[in-house]
Protein backbone atom coordinates (compact mmCIF):
# COMPACT_ATOMS: atom_id res chain seq x y z
CA UNK A 1 0.00 0.00 0.00
CA UNK A 2 1.46 3.42 -0.73
CA UNK A 3 1.00 5.58 2.32
CA UNK A 4 0.26 8.74 0.33
CA UNK A 5 -2.96 7.53 -1.12
CA UNK A 6 -6.29 8.56 -0.59
CA UNK A 7 -7.36 7.64 3.24
CA UNK A 8 -11.31 5.83 2.48
CA UNK A 9 -14.21 7.54 4.55
CA UNK A 10 -18.15 8.05 3.84
CA UNK A 11 -17.32 11.49 2.61
CA UNK A 12 -14.61 10.42 0.13
CA UNK A 13 -16.21 10.87 -3.57
CA UNK A 14 -16.37 7.81 -6.00
CA UNK A 15 -14.52 9.48 -8.34
CA UNK A 16 -11.77 10.17 -6.27
CA UNK A 17 -11.70 6.54 -4.77
CA UNK A 18 -11.61 4.77 -8.27
CA UNK A 19 -8.87 6.97 -9.50
CA UNK A 20 -6.72 6.31 -6.22
CA UNK A 21 -7.72 2.96 -6.49
CA UNK A 22 -8.79 1.92 -9.36
CA UNK A 23 -9.09 -1.76 -8.71
CA UNK A 24 -11.60 -0.81 -6.13
CA UNK A 25 -13.98 0.04 -9.16
CA UNK A 26 -14.65 -3.78 -9.68
CA UNK A 27 -14.73 -4.54 -5.58
CA UNK A 28 -17.14 -1.77 -5.65
CA UNK A 29 -19.35 -3.54 -8.71
CA UNK A 30 -19.24 -6.76 -7.39
CA UNK A 31 -20.32 -5.89 -3.69
CA UNK A 32 -23.49 -4.19 -5.47
CA UNK A 33 -24.39 -5.05 -9.06
CA UNK A 34 -26.06 -1.06 -9.25
CA UNK A 35 -22.70 0.34 -9.16
CA UNK A 36 -21.99 -1.32 -12.41
CA UNK A 37 -23.46 2.37 -13.78
CA UNK A 38 -19.98 3.43 -13.24
CA UNK A 39 -19.00 2.10 -16.01
CA UNK A 40 -20.87 4.97 -18.48
CA UNK A 41 -18.35 7.56 -18.72
CA UNK A 42 -21.11 10.23 -18.55
CA UNK A 43 -22.08 9.10 -14.88
CA UNK A 44 -18.88 8.83 -13.96
CA UNK A 45 -18.09 12.22 -15.29
CA UNK A 46 -20.92 13.47 -13.29
CA UNK A 47 -22.58 11.37 -10.43
CA UNK A 48 -19.19 9.97 -9.08
CA UNK A 49 -17.68 13.10 -9.43
CA UNK A 50 -20.17 14.22 -6.96
CA UNK A 51 -21.41 11.38 -5.05
CA UNK A 52 -19.87 10.38 -1.53
CA UNK A 53 -18.93 6.85 -0.64
CA UNK A 54 -21.78 7.58 1.99
CA UNK A 55 -24.48 8.55 -0.92
CA UNK A 56 -23.67 5.64 -2.56
CA UNK A 57 -23.90 3.02 -0.30
CA UNK A 58 -27.56 4.88 0.06
CA UNK A 59 -27.85 4.33 -3.59
CA UNK A 60 -26.94 0.89 -3.36
CA UNK A 61 -28.92 -0.35 -0.33
CA UNK A 62 -25.95 -1.08 1.43
CA UNK A 63 -24.58 0.00 4.71
CA UNK A 64 -21.94 2.54 4.95
CA UNK A 65 -19.39 0.85 7.59
CA UNK A 66 -19.59 -2.41 5.65
CA UNK A 67 -19.01 -1.01 2.15
CA UNK A 68 -16.01 1.41 4.27
CA UNK A 69 -14.63 -1.52 6.16
CA UNK A 70 -14.57 -3.44 2.79
CA UNK A 71 -13.09 -1.10 0.81
CA UNK A 72 -10.10 -0.25 3.31
CA UNK A 73 -9.73 -3.90 4.11
CA UNK A 74 -9.02 -4.07 0.18
CA UNK A 75 -6.57 -1.90 0.29
CA UNK A 76 -4.76 -2.56 3.42
CA UNK A 77 -6.24 0.39 5.61
CA UNK A 78 -7.82 -0.36 9.12
CA UNK A 79 -11.50 -0.86 9.32
CA UNK A 80 -13.21 2.01 11.33
CA UNK A 81 -16.62 1.86 13.42
CA UNK A 82 -19.35 4.29 11.80
CA UNK A 83 -22.21 6.11 13.57
CA UNK A 84 -24.84 8.48 12.26
CA UNK A 85 -25.91 6.60 9.13
CA UNK A 86 -27.74 8.93 7.26
CA UNK A 87 -31.39 6.49 5.84
CA UNK A 88 -33.67 8.30 3.06
CA UNK A 89 -37.30 7.96 4.07
CA UNK A 90 -38.87 5.09 2.09
CA UNK A 91 -41.93 5.09 3.87
CA UNK A 92 -44.78 7.06 2.51
CA UNK A 93 -45.09 10.16 5.07
CA UNK A 94 -48.11 11.30 5.93
CA UNK A 95 -47.91 14.62 4.07
CA UNK A 96 -48.12 12.76 0.89
CA UNK A 97 -51.13 13.41 -1.84
CA UNK A 98 -51.04 13.01 -5.32
CA UNK A 99 -53.16 15.90 -5.74
CA UNK A 100 -50.42 17.85 -3.94
CA UNK A 101 -47.90 17.38 -6.68
CA UNK A 102 -47.68 20.53 -8.63
CA UNK A 103 -44.10 19.98 -10.44
CA UNK A 104 -42.00 16.99 -11.94
CA UNK A 105 -38.40 16.70 -13.44
CA UNK A 106 -37.14 13.63 -15.15
CA UNK A 107 -33.47 14.20 -14.49
CA UNK A 108 -32.53 10.17 -16.55
CA UNK A 109 -32.00 12.58 -19.73
CA UNK A 110 -30.21 15.23 -17.80
CA UNK A 111 -27.81 12.63 -16.59
CA UNK A 112 -27.75 10.87 -20.03
CA UNK A 113 -26.32 14.15 -21.72
CA UNK A 114 -23.93 14.49 -18.96
CA UNK A 115 -25.89 17.62 -16.72
CA UNK A 116 -25.48 17.68 -13.33
CA UNK A 117 -29.52 17.79 -12.16
CA UNK A 118 -28.50 19.59 -8.91
CA UNK A 119 -28.77 23.27 -9.97
CA UNK A 120 -32.22 22.67 -11.43
CA UNK A 121 -33.50 20.71 -8.68
CA UNK A 122 -32.58 22.92 -5.89
CA UNK A 123 -34.05 26.40 -8.00
CA UNK A 124 -37.70 24.64 -8.43
CA UNK A 125 -37.31 23.60 -4.96
CA UNK A 126 -36.85 26.83 -3.69
CA UNK A 127 -39.98 28.31 -5.11
CA UNK A 128 -42.24 25.18 -3.39
CA UNK A 129 -44.62 26.83 -1.69
CA UNK A 130 -46.34 25.63 1.16
CA UNK A 131 -48.20 22.28 0.47
CA UNK A 132 -46.99 21.76 -3.16
CA UNK A 133 -45.05 18.66 -3.82
CA UNK A 134 -42.45 18.24 -6.36
CA UNK A 135 -41.62 15.37 -7.53
CA UNK A 136 -38.01 13.84 -9.19
CA UNK A 137 -37.55 10.81 -11.75
CA UNK A 138 -34.52 8.98 -11.16
CA UNK A 139 -32.53 6.09 -12.37
CA UNK A 140 -31.38 5.57 -9.01
CA UNK A 141 -31.67 7.19 -5.52
CA UNK A 142 -30.32 10.63 -6.16
CA UNK A 143 -28.55 10.64 -2.85
CA UNK A 144 -26.49 13.97 -3.31
CA UNK A 145 -29.93 15.93 -4.08
CA UNK A 146 -31.58 14.83 -1.59
CA UNK A 147 -28.71 15.65 1.32
CA UNK A 148 -29.04 18.95 -0.83
CA UNK A 149 -32.45 19.29 -0.14
CA UNK A 150 -32.86 18.36 3.81
CA UNK A 151 -29.90 20.96 4.50
CA UNK A 152 -32.10 23.83 3.00
CA UNK A 153 -35.43 22.40 5.47
CA UNK A 154 -37.33 20.11 2.56
CA UNK A 155 -38.77 16.82 3.34
CA UNK A 156 -38.79 13.89 0.82
CA UNK A 157 -39.87 10.31 0.29
CA UNK A 158 -37.83 7.94 -1.93
CA UNK A 159 -40.27 5.66 -3.73
CA UNK A 160 -38.90 2.75 -5.64
CA UNK A 161 -40.84 1.17 -8.75
CA UNK A 162 -37.83 -0.81 -10.27
CA UNK A 163 -34.47 -1.47 -9.77
CA UNK A 164 -33.33 1.79 -12.45
CA UNK A 165 -36.61 3.90 -11.83
CA UNK A 166 -36.94 5.97 -8.53
CA UNK A 167 -39.43 8.76 -7.55
CA UNK A 168 -38.44 11.55 -5.16
CA UNK A 169 -41.00 13.00 -3.62
CA UNK A 170 -40.25 16.51 -2.21
CA UNK A 171 -41.98 18.67 0.76
CA UNK A 172 -41.39 21.82 2.88
CA UNK A 173 -40.73 20.73 6.50
CA UNK A 174 -43.78 21.92 8.43
CA UNK A 175 -42.39 24.05 11.10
Amino acid sequence: MENHKLIISPKTKVLQLIESYPQLEDVLINYVPAFKKLKNPILRKTVAKIATLQQAAAVGNVKIEDLINLLRREVGQDTLELANEVNYNTKRPDWFDDSKVTSELDVREMLNAGEQPIIKVISDLNNLQANEIYKVIAPFVPAPLIDKSLSIGIDHWVKKETEELFFVYFMMKNE
